[in-house]
């Protein structure tokens, strides 16, 4: 059985260990500096922080998996954009309704939000099917990044 529950700063841990799996799998196609890593999970924590929640996943009270929400507008929607910004599950809790389960919650949990969002790389496709099976779609963008130094 899944529990999904907020990350805490006790977390730590046991969330950077997934997290550094995430970001050496075929989900993320670039390098990402650990401190940058360490940073994202502090904000996930901080109950000041308005644009990122993280979701601690447990299954039998052991830790599984996580998720980052971000937040934004999007002006075709006319409204909040809920992003997926990462999805992560250990490889023994994949293939169990687990990812399912975690957006059907997020979503009921969030109808103010006119538009849910996520990224997929190419090599992921177990993921994309999944996203397919919620609903999801492909929209045919590029994206383009310039990162602040």
């Amino acid at each position: 059985m899944l529990t999904i529950r907020p990350m805490a700063s006790g977390d730590r841990d046991a969330v950077m260990s997934m997290v550094t799996d995430f970001y050496h799998s075929p989900a993320v196609e670039h390098q990402v500096d650990p401190a940058i890593l360490e940073r994202a999970f502090w904000d996930a924590v901080d109950p000041a922080q308005p644009l990122i929640e993280g979701l601690l996943l447990l299954e039998e009270d052991a830790p599984v998996g996580y998720c980052y929400l971000t937040w934004g507008y999007a002006s075709e929607m006319g409204g909040k954009v809920l992003i997926f910004d990462e999805l992560y599950f250990k490889n023994s809790c994949r293939g169990k309704g687990y990812g399912t389960q975690v957006f059907n919650q997020v979503m009921a949990a969030h109808p103010e939000c006119r538009r849910f969002r996520l990224e997929v790389t190419g090599a992921n496709e177990g993921a994309a099917r999944l996203y397919e099976r919620l609903g999801f779609r492909f929209l045919q963008y590029n994206q383009m990044v310039l990162d602040a130094e």
